[in-house]
């Protein structure tokens, strides 16, 4: 009897200890796909859609990530239509760890639950919002939820000739009236054809920077309805009219398709435009022909200063199931002040975090430090889903027809107003 009883007796410590195995092994399993095993490194996958440098630059960041630590091996991934790509992924399983992510689509894309928020991860590492631009976590936001760190800011700043405004006796301008000024002193005219342009309008895209320059706004406060159709949209249209009709200082096309050595800022034949930082290393590659400079956009009529702030993000998708790895590669590169700042110099872009920023590689720069100024009054677009819609699908489409004279001021912002607004509840969020 006693030898029966040893023997139930082993036979029940074989099973809980094979049991006991069992959950073990489920543990672990569990814990590779977020963390790794002690002997197993977890693999990320990187999505975006920048090739060329943009591709050689994120793998630098990626291969010093890789070099700093054993536990996590990232792999950048090009996809071309990202975005659809993405959301394919979704449903066939096939997602990324990390995504590049073009911030305005926050808005449209968090309410469908494909992102990850990241907020209790910033509150468990102690990382401050105030280390980024408000306006940057705020484009990345929905709902009281941050779903990414951004990547890097950007914004528009006026580039001028040093060469001709110094030939004219000129100071780059700081208010509307100076840069019209000055437009009509360095336009050059054979006849009726152009050979220089004071300045050029050609980004009619920009109407958005200049509203908030005269004191109005593209949508209203609620998001519920657009806002250009206004006294301040009026005074945008009623200064382009003087630059284009009055003093004729910019014939609209006159810079069409003319990109790269054509464009007519490196040849000389426009003095004023426009442009964002990733035009700096462009004309870096024409500098023994162009001498130029570069100031914060001019103020509009009351002293009001705007522009637009547009830039990339990292984001974890909600898919994935790796998100504590994938959040510590972009802690890594975004949160650390050194990686961010590695990051802005090696790929020349205005990295998200503003420690970064106040390097002495920005700050003393005479073409980087013009954009870092306007950063402080650059504001995002606004955040409703149909937004992108409403503007390049009502409001540029009549902003055309007004600078070829097609239309007046006011029927170009109602109809503008008319159609954006259909758009935009056509596009309200589910």
């Amino acid at each position: 009897m006693k030898n029966i009883q040893l023997k139930w007796m082993a036979m029940l410590g074989l099973i809980l200890f094979l049991a006991l195995v069992g959950c073990s092994g489920d543990d672990s399993a569990t814990s590779e796909n977020e963390s790794g095993s002690n002997d197993e490194k977890v693999n990320l996958t990187f999505w975006g859609d920048w090739t060329g440098e943009g591709e050689e630059q994120f793998n630098h960041m990626v291969e010093k990530f890789n070099d700093s630590q054993d536990r996590i091996e990232v792999e950048y991934v090009i996809q071309e239509d990202l975005v659809t790509k993405f959301m394919t992924g979704i449903t066939s399983g096939q997602v990324p760890d990390v995504l590049l992510w073009d911030r305005w689509r926050t808005s449209l894309y968090a309410p469908k639950g494909v992102l990850h928020p990241i907020n209790e991860y910033m509150e468990a590492d102690g990382i401050s919002e105030d280390d980024f631009f408000g306006e940057a976590l705020k484009e990345l936001s929905h709902d009281g939820n941050l779903y990414g760190l951004p990547l890097t800011v950007d914004t528009r700043a006026l580039f001028y000739n040093k060469d001709h405004f110094e030939e004219a006796g000129l100071e780059p301008p700081s208010t509307w009236e100076e840069l019209r000024d000055a437009a009509k002193k360095l336009t050059v005219k054979n006849g009726n054809d152009f050979e220089r342009v004071g300045f050029s309008l050609s980004d009619l895209g920009l109407f958005n920077m200049w509203i908030q320059q005269a004191g109005g706004q593209m949508l209203t406060d609620d998001l519920s309805a657009t806002a250009y159709n206004s006294d301040a949209g009026l005074e945008v249209l009623d200064f382009w009219s003087k630059l284009l009709f009055e003093d004729e200082v910019y014939k609209p096309g006159f810079d069409k398709g003319l990109e790269g050595a054509q464009h007519p800022f490196i040849t000389g034949k426009s003095s004023m435009h426009f442009t964002g930082p990733w035009d700096l290393r462009t004309y870096e590659q024409y500098s023994d022909q162009l001498n130029y400079g570069v100031v914060p956009p001019p103020a509009g009529p009351n002293g009001d200063q705007g522009a637009v702030m547009g830039g990339f993000g990292l984001a974890v998708p909600e898919a994935s199931e790796k998100k504590e790895a994938a959040w510590e590669f972009i802690k890594w590169w975004l949160a650390e002040p050194e990686n961010a700042l590695e990051w802005g110099k090696t790929s020349l872009n205005m990295p998200g975090n503003k420690v970064a920023l106040e390097d002495p590689f920005f700050q003393d720069d005479p073409f980087w430090k013009p954009f870092i100024d306007a950063l402080e009054f650059s504001k995002i677009r606004p955040r409703h889903p149909g937004y992108s819609v409403a503007e390049l699908d009502a409001l540029i489409p009549n902003l055309e027809k007004f600078v070829l004279e097609e239309q007046s001021a006011e029927e170009t912002l109602e109809k503008a107003q008319k159609e954006g607004d259909r758009m935009l509840e056509e596009n309200e969020a589910e």
